[in-house]
């Protein structure tokens, strides 16, 4: 008995070294509370010409979401497009990672692969 908690031991330790646990967590994932077919707004260069999400607002006003690459564009009514919220998932599985964004917040990131950085919208 002794010989098999010792064997456990070591699989945890060499399979903790190599990161199998960690991981194993990170294929966990958030949800949005919001069904994936709610519309949202995004632009035509997140969904025509396929660019990376680096901004994401969650308005306190009228729970709106909105998703953007870090194109400029100078007349929103221009670039502008309403999709389903799951469109949005399917194209970047990572907007999970900020699904419980609170209302009022925004998220923005340099490009997919950094880290989100969550502030208050100030207007």
């Amino acid at each position: 008995m002794t010989n098999r908690r010792n064997l456990k031991k070591l699989i945890f330790l060499i399979l903790s070294i190599f990161g199998v646990f960690n991981s194993c967590q990170k294929t966990i994932t958030k949800k949005f509370k919001e069904s994936e077919k709610t519309v949202v707004f995004t632009t035509k260069f997140v969904v025509l010409e396929n660019k990376e999400i680096t901004s994401v607002y969650h308005y306190k006003e009228d729970n709106c979401w909105q998703f953007y690459s870090n194109d400029k564009f100078e007349n929103y009514t221009e670039v502008a497009m309403l999709v389903g919220l799951g469109q949005i998932i399917k194209r970047d599985k990572t907007i999970l990672e900020i699904a419980d964004l609170p209302e009022g917040y925004f998220a923005f990131r340099k490009s997919k692969g950094e880290k989100w950085t969550i502030e208050k919208i100030t207007d």
